[in-house]
């Protein structure tokens, strides 16, 4: 549902009125699967975390909720990601910042570190989870405002971070390692959209979307048949689906392939602007990664583990 600027703050003040119920656990709200899953390593038992957007959501098109709203209006700490991710809702998060605790983690991070952005000149690619080494930075990050927020809990949040910063380094020499199996002439990854250039940085892959960076771009006729000439004549037969971006477009390419006579089958679903399932080992961060490291991996030509890293990926991922 969309709001006028001026219905969104009158409400917004309106739920600041009611006092919160005092609570032992720090209420945190944040936007991503990816962040709330870094709020949840770091504090631990000490956390209540409410994430907004669960699987399958675009974090590209969401706008908030008047329950969204509810809830980050009452919460000790929100996060948010920036970068232009949460394109639909960042005048909301520029006027609930002078009057809340929000925290915007991707901000700190060097611009030196970061894609530009194909639509926007002065704003950068925001999908820097899809390279464990930058994600590492973002826990920092989050450790950070946590620790702001409850000062006499650093020790315990600057533990549990450690213990998540190690995982998340195990899970960046996984990958690599995984990665690196692919034959030189297959590492080419085709997705929906233009989410994995980080991924491609990291990794020697040369990547390509059907759409750009945000999901709010068009994939026009010229892209498709662009991408079908692409396929045919650097014979590529692997494509990949994400599970929160439709795969029209990537089955019309497919279709078109096909036409010319050239065979493409998808190599598998990939997480790209969102987690698995709550619950499951692909809701995680760390699961998310592997299990596209892994998929990738093995669609392309490579030798990885069927269940993954930590043998706890779902059977047939």
């Amino acid at each position: 549902m969309r709001f006028s600027r001026r219905v969104l703050l009158s409400f917004v003040m309106a739920v600041m009125a009611v006092p919160s119920v005092a609570m032992d656990r720090l209420n945190l709200v944040a936007t991503t699967g990816m962040i709330a899953d870094a709020a949840r390593q770091v504090g631990g038992d000490l956390v209540d975390v409410k994430g907004l957007m669960g699987p399958g959501v675009d974090p590209h098109a969401y706008r908030q909720t008047r329950t969204d709203i509810v809830a980050m209006t009452r919460a000790d700490l929100v996060l948010w990601h920036g970068l232009y991710l949460e394109a639909q809702m960042e005048d909301f998060f520029t006027d609930l910042s002078a009057k809340r605790n929000v925290v915007e983690v991707a901000a700190g991070l060097d611009t030196s570190l970061l894609r530009g952005h194909d639509d926007y000149e002065d704003k950068f690619d925001p999908h820097v989870w899809m390279n464990p080494d930058i994600w590492a930075l973002i826990v920092e990050q989050v450790q950070g405002a946590l620790t702001a927020t409850q000062p006499e809990s650093a020790e315990v949040f600057a533990a549990n971070a450690q213990e998540h910063l190690a995982e998340i380094e195990r899970l960046s020499g996984y990958a690599k390692s995984a990665l690196a199996s692919v034959p030189e002439q297959s590492r080419v990854l085709l997705s929906a959209h233009d989410a994995f250039g980080y991924f491609g940085e990291a990794y020697g892959f040369e990547v390509l979307g059907i759409q750009g960076i945000s999901t709010e771009s068009e994939a026009g006729l010229n892209r498709i048949s662009e991408l079908v000439d692409l396929l045919v004549t650097r014979d590529i037969r692997a494509v990949f689906v994400e599970t929160s971006v439709s795969d029209r477009s990537m089955r019309a390419v497919i279709e078109g392939a096909a036409a010319k006579g050239h065979k493409v089958s998808i190599g598998g679903e990939l997480f790209s602007d969102a987690m698995g399932e709550d619950g499951t080992y692909e809701g995680t961060y760390v699961g998310m990664i592997d299990h596209n490291a892994t998929v990738i991996t093995n669609a392309l030509g490579g030798d990885a583990p069927l269940r993954g890293m930590n043998n706890k990926l779902s059977a047939g991922s």
